[in-house]
This record gives structure tokens, sequence and C-alpha cells, in this order.
């Protein structure tokens, strides 16, 4: 057998799982449901080993080994063979929202069940293994222990906030429960020492091992079941003279029709998109921790490719294959289960953002915006017209390739109106400072206000072909408008507007750019080829050459790796599953009957083509369906009564973790990526603000690339204007962010920043040596002048009067000052008492009578009398015994 001891972060309380190795292919797990304390479980460990031991007494043969620690389970997978069970054996500490820390995998252990003895071996199980272990778990995959991570914080916030009688009725009634739930604070009742403790049910969608807890979910009890995401977690902090922002960006991506670029495009029969990815920005002070206390904002938008059926042939190997549309779809059916999947989960309005070209020779992206747009307007005819669908399509290469358009400021403008209408969430009502400073923007927000804050309503949806490079642009752009208005809404900001150049944008497009690396490379191969600085117009000469190789890279990626890369994906989520007597997974033709289930059966039911959305949502808008209070949502929830003096709800000791040796040097929060001390310009007397607009080559990481050596940094910005132009749309061929056929009048548009520029030009050289060489304007930000003035050695004067009047006034002094005309300069009386004075005047401190009795107990304590304890005293020490002990 294996026995799987599972413990709370303080070791405090166990639970043990016995794994049965005796049958080859079941898998026979027996979990006793009792919650162990330290003690007990040394004692069942050592009966275990004793009892296993070959012969009594005998101490060299130990019955029992450790095989692995491990900090959580992945899930178990068969294929022809045995279970294995998938181990977390490394984690690193990525984020932390609220006091919950958010991991990431860094490794994981595979580990066979059934014995050597048992096991009935098959000539296909290592390819399988092999295959299955090509998803490299250890990259981008994410988990949290209390927080629920699939949910967005609006979620589950708003589920912390249900009306307490409603819990009071779905209070489980069982004695052992959870001793670690999705949330650590709970709710206070009325007049009482309990509080409520809510677990939520995840949403299946983003999480992507739940075909490998599917075993085990009704047979071992929740605290095993630990839900990962795969996408993006990054947090940095946002220093504000000293006050910590905590700015934190969690992506998750879909593990519904999940694949590769080319091999998975388009939506499948039940409304679920490739490459759907939702992208979540959290803003958090974290000077207080507690989500019930603390101020919390959050923003969702969404990217995923066009909901229609569609496809791309990359057997040509063509590096632009050509679209097409696989199946007519006249009433929008798949559209349809989409966007009723986006109204349960984000209410109305849902605002689509389309930036395929418009204009071509050729007709190529063109098509699948008149089928997006013509699906659009047929469901929203039996919409009502305030929870419509926006549909917003704007060309972004054609603007890109205009010298008369700032593809960023018409960005800046839909960003506007996009968050204007879905509005953000926050939990804390409007701060007193913007009632008294009214501002225009702030007064037209929309979203649904609440007496607790505002709730995000209706959410923005991205998608341009791939939904890479022009998407995750147009997403930062939303997300700096947002991130404005929750700033603005903490009161941090005194108008709801953020500058590019400052402290606070840099750090947060530096957090978009790799989310969008991870993202692109997850789902195309490489990274970004088109970043924020390249539509910005201002990137490096050296960028060109690097956008290049990534397509190159994106391309071979595609061509030699994807497949691969798909079946690995199939096996992982439990869409293919391996069984005797069904061919083998890489001997399939096609994966499409494995995500498209109505081509293996028809459904017995069929969905109206007018009422297309779920029975339920379209009364509950603009407020999303998941959110409501109802009957159905409460069967998602289970809760449970605790004592406020548990320890699984002291979220102090679970963030400080008081029994553990803490090394600074390792502490997450002194080691994240830090706005004073990555971005602020290292010279004296700058001003601190993060909100300052800063020169290009005034920051800690230059906006231009980290340059080690400043002479090239100079380079850059005197070159800014006359650099390559950034990669054309379709310079770069491999791309299908950047496509065929623009109008002529387009090509011709960037041709005056082509000049290329010479570096070895000796003119350019020795202004380069000027510009090093720096004023102490700009080193100290005053300049030194060679003579003080007569007022700054009046002062200085005062200062050594000051100094010498300590306990009497010294004639010698006053002759000195006597001609800066200091006669009646201010004579210190000593007053104190004390030895050794100072400059100023003292007086004792005053302590007020409770403090005095305090000081006196301590003494007599120390002394050996102890004062009688009250009867609050022997109640909070009867609670910690029978918690500690009982």
């Amino acid at each position: 057998r294996y026995f799987l001891v599972g413990s709370n972060p303080a070791e405090t309380k166990y639970r043990v799982l016995k794994i049965d190795r005796t049958e080859p292919k079941d898998l026979v797990i027996i979990d006793d449901k009792h919650v162990y304390t330290q003690q007990e479980v040394r004692e069942l460990l050592g009966r275990l080993d004793l009892g296993n031991r070959t012969k009594i007494g005998q101490k060299g043969s130990s019955g029992l080994s450790r095989a692995v620690s491990a900090f959580g389970v992945v899930g178990f997978v068969r294929f022809l063979e045995g279970y294995y069970i998938v181990l977390i054996t490394k984690r690193r500490k990525m984020a932390d929202i609220g006091g919950h820390a958010i991991y990431k995998i860094e490794d994981t252990n595979m580990i066979y069940i059934p014995n050597d003895s048992v096991r009935v071996t098959h000539p296909d199980e290592a390819r399988y293994l092999r295959i299955f272990q090509n998803v490299d778990l250890s990259s981008n995959f994410y988990f949290s222990y209390s927080y629920d991570l699939s949910h967005s914080l609006q979620y589950n916030l708003t589920v912390l906030r249900m009306p307490l009688e409603t819990l009071k009725t779905e209070t489980t009634q069982t004695r052992q429960e959870s001793f670690d739930i999705f949330e650590d604070e709970g709710l206070s009742t009325q007049g009482g020492s309990g509080v409520f403790g809510i677990c939520s049910k995840p949403y299946e969608k983003y999480v992507w091992n739940g075909k490998l807890l599917d075993a085990v979910k009704n047979t071992v009890h929740r605290d095993w079941l630990l839900h990962i995401i795969h996408g993006f977690c990054g947090q940095s902090k946002l220093l504000i003279y000293g006050r910590p922002i905590y700015v934190t960006l969690i992506a998750r991506r879909s593990s519904k029709f999940a694949g590769t670029r080319f091999l998975k495009r388009g939506a499948n029969c039940e409304g679920d998109v490739a490459n759907e990815v939702e992208t979540e920005q959290i803003l958090y002070d974290a000077s207080v921790m507690s989500f019930s206390a603390g101020s919390y904002s959050s923003y969702v938008q969404v990217r995923g490719s066009v909901p229609l059926y569609w496809s791309q042939d990359i057997s040509t190997m063509m590096p632009k294959p050509p679209i097409t549309l696989d199946q007519a779809d006249p009433f929008a059916h798949v559209a349809a289960l989409h966007f009723d999947q986006m109204l349960q989960r984000f209410g109305s309005p849902i605002i689509i953002l389309n930036l395929v070209k418009e204009r071509e020779k050729r007709k190529h992206e063109r098509i699948l915006s008149e089928e997006l747009v013509a699906a659009v307007t047929y469901l929203n005819q039996f919409l009502p017209p305030e929870h419509a669908i926006i549909y917003i399509p704007w060309d972004m290469a054609k603007y890109t390739k205009s010298k008369l358009c700032n593809v960023l400021d018409r960005l800046n403008v839909i960003a506007e109106s996009v968050v204007k209408k879905t509005g953000f969430f926050v939990n804390r009502p409007d701060s007193y400072c913007s009632i008294l400073r009214p501002d225009e923007k702030w007064n037209e927000l929309g979203g649904y206000v609440v007496s607790t804050g505002r709730l995000q309503t209706g959410v923005l949806r991205t998608n341009c072909v791939d939904c890479l490079d022009r998407t995750n642009t147009a997403q930062f752009m939303v997300g700096k408008c947002a991130l404005a208005y929750q700033l603005y809404s903490l009161g941090l900001i005194d108008k709801p507007n953020l500058q590019f150049d400052t402290d606070a944008v840099r750090l947060f497009e530096e957090l978009y750019e790799d989310h969008g690396d991870t993202l692109s490379l997850q789902y195309g191969g490489s990274q970004l080829v088109h970043r924020v600085k390249t539509y910005r117009k201002i990137a490096p000469w050296t960028q060109h050459s690097k956008d290049i190789m990534q397509t190159l890279s994106r391309y071979y990626s595609n061509a030699f790796s994807d497949a691969d890369r798909q079946d690995s994906i199939n096996l992982f989520l439990g869409v293919f599953k391996p069984a005797e007597g069904k061919p083998h997974l890489w001997e399939l033709p096609t994966d499409f009957y494995l995500h498209h289930k109505n081509t293996l059966s028809l459904s017995q039911t069929r969905r109206s083509y007018t009422y297309w959305w779920t029975a339920g949502v379209l009364k509950h808008l603009p407020l999303p369906f998941d959110e409501v209070t109802c009957a159905e949502n409460r069967r998602k929830l289970t809760v449970k009564k605790f004592h406020k003096y548990e320890e699984e709800i002291d979220i102090h000791n679970e963030f400080f973790r008081p029994y553990e040796l803490s090394s600074f040097d390792e502490t997450f929060c002194l080691a994240m990526t830090n706005s004073t001390r990555d971005f602020m310009p290292k010279n004296v007397g700058i001003d601190p603000s993060p909100f300052t607009v800063r020169k290009p080559d005034e920051t800690g990481k230059s906006v231009l690339g980290n340059k080690s050596n400043r002479e090239e940094t100079v380079l850059q910005r005197k070159t800014a204007a006359s650099a390559p132009p950034p990669p054309s749309e379709e310079a770069v061929s491999s791309s299908s962010e950047d496509d065929s056929g623009t109008d002529k009048e387009d090509e011709g548009a960037v041709s005056q920043r082509s000049t290329p520029v010479k570096v070895t030009d000796t003119g350019d050289n020795t202004k380069i040596t000027e510009n090093v060489v720096q004023s102490t304007k700009d080193v100290y930000g005053v300049n030194l002048s060679d003579v003080p003035s007569e007022d700054d050695l009046t002062i200085y004067a005062r200062f050594v009067q000051l100094g010498q009047s300590q306990h009497k006034q010294d004639k010698n002094s006053q002759q000195f000052c006597s001609k800066h005309h200091l006669d009646k300069v201010i004579n210190l009386i000593p007053i104190s008492s004390f030895s050794e004075d100072n400059i100023y005047e003292v007086q004792p401190p005053r302590a007020d009578r409770k403090s005095i009795e305090i000081f006196h107990a301590h003494i007599q304590a120390g002394r050996g009398n102890m004062q009688p304890l009250g009867k609050d005293d022997f109640l909070m020490y009867r609670e910690y015994i029978r918690n500690r002990y009982l």
C-alpha cells in the first residue's frame, strides 16, 4: 500500500489516504475522513512501520519508508496499464491576494501505483506516458490552497457577502470537515462566537486537472482536491510614497477546445472557442490584508477566437493558409451558445472588439468579419435593446500603417467608452474625496452600484485572427484605462487618468508584455511579434530583427511541433481516453470528432433559434446569473460553521507563518518587482511619485530595453524619430496577425520612417559623450552656486546660534551674530530635569491610569505576585487548549 499523509500549513492537523497497490488496473483509495493530530499520526505511522517489518525487532529493514514529499496531488491517470499518481514536488510563490498565496508548479513526479508483482505490461504504455509528459506542468500552471483561482475576485467576494440567513440554512452538520476552506475569514454571526466558511464549486472551464480528479472526487474529502489553472500569473508592487499597492495579473486559459494555433480555430459545437483566455487585473492596498477590511478592486476582460465554424489548412505549408468556413450556420447556433456562456458568467453588455482587417486586395480576414457581423445582428434581434451585444469593428493593421493616425490614441478612446459601459469591481463605497472633488468621467461610469461598492457588469471580448499580438496591445490599453479608475476609486490619484512613461504605467506595461509573451508561447509557439512599443513607434532599431526571429520561431513551431503538442493536450485533458481495441492517439487522422461531440451522437434536445439564452439569465441582467443568490447557485456552495478561535480561519498565522524560520532574502513581498527599485530614476531630488512622467532614459529599466551601456540608450533616444519602421504587417510573413492585401496608399505610408542610422558616424559619437556628463541639476535636483546668498548665510548663522544656546546664552556668540541683526534670536530656557539635555525643551511624558496599572502589574509579575484572572481570560485560555490539544 501507499499511505498519503496530508497536513495543514501549521502541521497540527492531518488526513491520511490509503491507496491499494494490489489491483492491476483499478484505483482503490480509502479515505477514513478523520482529522488526526500530530501525535496521532506519529502513532499511526509507528504502528504501520512496526507491523510491516520482515522480522520483529529488526531495525534495518523498516516496513515503512518515505517515497516522496509533495505539496499537492494533481490527479490520477490511467492509459493501458494501471493508474499513476501525479504529485507536485516543487512550487514557487507567484502572487498573494489578501493573504492567500498563489503558487506556480515548478516540478512534478509521476508514480506508478500497482506493485510489480501484479503489473500487466502493455507495449504502448511507454509511448502514452511520453505523450502525457509532453504537457510541461512546470510551465505556467498555478494553484492555491485557499483561494479559488477558477473564479474572478468579484465572484469570490460576492459569495462572501451572501445574506447570513441563507448561510444558516445551508450549514453542513458534519463534525469533521475541511481545514483548508476557500475563505479564511468567514462571516460573523449575530452576537455569537461562530463564523461561517464558504467553499465554492470551481468553474470547470478553467480547471485543467478536472479529468485527472474525476476518479477520486466522490470518494475522498474535498481537501485533497487541488484545482490547477493554466495561463499566466504575475504580481508587482506599486509604491505610492511608501504605501504598497499590489498590481496582479491573472490569465486563465480555457481547458475546453484547447490546443495550438492552426490546429484549433473558431469554436466547437458546444460554444467553446479556441485560445479563450480570461484576463483579470487585481489591485489592492497591501497594508491591510483581510478581504473584509481591505480595499480590493478588479477588472476582467476576455480574448478568444471568432465564434464560428472556421479553420485553416496547414498541409499546404503556406505561411498564411487560406481561411475556410467549415459549416454554414444561418441561425448562429454556435455563436449563441458562446454568448450564452458569457451572459451567465459576466452579465451584460457583452462588447466585441474585432481587430481583423477590413480592406484587403484578396479576401482573407474579412471573411470572418462578415460572418461575425451577421451572427451578432441575428442574435441581437431577440435580446432586449438595453442588453444587446455591442459590436466594435476596427482595422488595427490599417491604422498602424497610416502616418496620420496614432493607434494608441484611437485605442484609448475605445477603452474609455468600454470601461464606462462595463464598470469595474471595487469592494468599498465611493470615497468621500470623490464627492468633494467630483470628476465628470467618474459620474458617467457604468456597472452596478451596491451599498458595499461597485460590480462589473458585462465584459469586453477582444479578437483578431490569432488573438495574440494586436489583441494584447488592445487589452493593455483597456487595462491601463481601467487601472486609472481603480486607483481613483481607492483614493490614490485625484483624476482617473494615467499617462505613458510614468513608473506606474511602465510597471503595468511590463506585466502585460510578460502576460502576452506567455500566452503567445502557449498558443502560437513564439513570443509576441508586435509589442506596445511597436505600436507607439518608439521601438529601438534592434527590435526589427527580433521580430523576424520570433516570426520564424512561430512558423517553425506551427509547422513541426504543434501536432505533437496537440496530442499531448488532448491526452492530458481527457479528450482522448486510450482503450484496448480502439485506434491509438497517433493513428487518428484528425481530432475533429473528439472535440465536436455532435459528430458521434445527436443531441436529444434542440435549442430554440430565437430564445437562445439559458432560462433565468435574462431576468437578472445586467447582473451575471452566476453571482445571483438563487437555489441553483446555492447548490454550488458548501458552508461550514467554525469557532472564531479555530486556527484554520486564522489568516495571520497562515500568512506570517510564526512557526517557521523566515529569511528576508526569500520573502516574496520583498523580492517581487517594485516600482521604486526597478522603475524610479536613481537620481537624487527626483519626484518619487509613480505618476510623474519620466524621460525615456530616466529609469532603472529603460522603456527602450534594458541596456548595460548608457551610450546605446542615448543613441536610441536620438534616433527614435528616424528608426526603421516597426515591422510592417506585410513584411512579417508567417504571422496571420499580419495578412496580405492592404491598399497601395497604405503601403507607402511608413516610408518617412525608413531612414537607416549609421552608428559609426563620428559626429554622433561626440554628441553622445557630451550627453553622458550630467549637470548637478540632473543629478541632485539643484544648481550649486559658487557663493551662498546673504539669506542662506543668515539661516546658517541662526542654526549655529540655536545649537550654541543649550543651557545659557554665550556672550561671544551674540557678538558674532550682531552684524546679522540676530540680537533677539530665540533663547532656550532649560526646564527639564534631565542631566543631559538637547537643544529643545523636554517635558516628561504623562501616562494614563490604565498604563500605570499595567506597568504595576508587570512589576508585580516579575516579583512573583500574579494578578487574579478575569472571566474573559479563562474563556480564551479554555478555547486555546481545546483547539490546540483536544
